[in-house]
């Protein structure tokens, strides 16, 4: 197992690397020159100051050279600086982290609970009407992407039914203390529906099919005509072996859940990673959009790397080597 570790821990260093020269690459040769937009938003700037600012950020270098300048840079925890922000980048990363963990992650808990929980119900009531109407839900929830959920609930209970902020995190003038606690759970109300919705039926379709495989199998049935009751056999036997998969996906579906909020932050204006990285590529500040896309893939692969892990911690009968 320490053997394996070391080696996947070797892989990681060289995904994220492979990665990272990836995503610079692609930022580099996205179409717009921050410097030209600076010089047109400000007509003081000459020609001359665009010059000058083009070699100060190295811009006609070659891809190369750029790439590892950075990277000599985010290896002593220097960031950058944020052009639009005027703030160095792991301060304004600190600002709107806790935000999205928030978000993301009351709707990932939300949704794997709710997910499971129905998958559960549904595979033990196979063609009744509840497994019927679960699946029709969960096939909506999965049909609908995320920002037409979210313009259509915006629609619905912040216009028609003003019941619920459009967006934002906070109301300007709230008291600090309970009200303020309040005001933040009125706030992700909304937002936390739309990023659960898919992700509780996507939980509903896996937990539904892994269970309705396990319950058929010699062993459960050897367990009921042991004469078992059959909450001992669903919770002893067929539940723990059906949660196998759903254990991979559950890590796997980390940075999903992550890379969700992109868009639901953006619809809803909620002050995240994801509207930070939205308005950094809109607006070229590389820096930002950099350490958003490194961070991203730092979720996704040690998402991966927690998965094998889990497998091999819920089945004894794997073991690495």
């Amino acid at each position: 197992m320490q053997r394996y570790l070391v080696g996947r821990l070797a892989q990681t260093w060289v995904v994220l690397l492979g990665l990272s020269l990836l995503v610079f690459a692609l930022l580099v040769w996205t179409p717009g020159d921050p410097v030209e937009l600076m010089a047109t938003a400000n007509p003081e700037v000459m020609p001359a100051d665009v010059q000058r600012l083009r070699q100060y950020y190295g811009l006609d270098d070659p891809l190369l050279v750029r790439y590892l300048k950075w990277l000599r840079a985010v290896s002593r925890g220097d960031l950058g600086y944020s052009r639009t922000y005027a703030l160095p980048v792991r301060e304004l990363l600190s600002q709107r982290l806790g935000n999205t963990l928030l978000l993301a992650g009351t709707a990932f808990l939300l949704a794997l609970a709710g997910g499971t929980a129905a998958g559960i119900y549904s595979a033990l009531r196979q063609y009744s009407p509840a497994d019927y109407g679960i699946t029709v839900l969960s096939f909506i929830g999965l049909a609908v992407p995320n920002f037409w959920q979210g313009i259509l609930v915006i629609l619905v209970f912040a216009v028609w039914l003003p019941l619920f902020p459009p967006g934002g995190l906070a109301t300007p003038g709230v008291a600090p203390g309970w009200p303020a606690l309040l005001d933040r759970l009125w706030h992700l109300v909304l937002p936390v529906s739309v990023l659960a919705t898919s992700g509780a039926a996507a939980w509903t379709r896996y937990m539904r099919s892994s269970l309705l495989e396990v319950i058929h199998q010699d062993y459960v049935r050897t367990a009921r005509a042991k004469g078992l009751s059959e909450a001992r056999v669903i919770q002893g036997h067929a539940l723990r072996n059906a949660l196998l998969p759903v254990i991979t996906l559950v890590a796997l579906a980390i940075p999903g859940v992550v890379n969700g909020a992109v868009l639901t932050e953006t619809v809803f204006s909620w002050p995240g990673m994801g509207l930070l990285l939205f308005q950094a590529v809109l607006g070229h500040d590389f820096n930002v959009a950099m350490a958003v896309l490194l961070l991203l893939a730092v979720v996704t692969v040690g998402a991966n790397l927690l998965a094998d892990l889990a497998y091999a911690l819920v089945d004894p009968r794997i073991r690495y080597g």
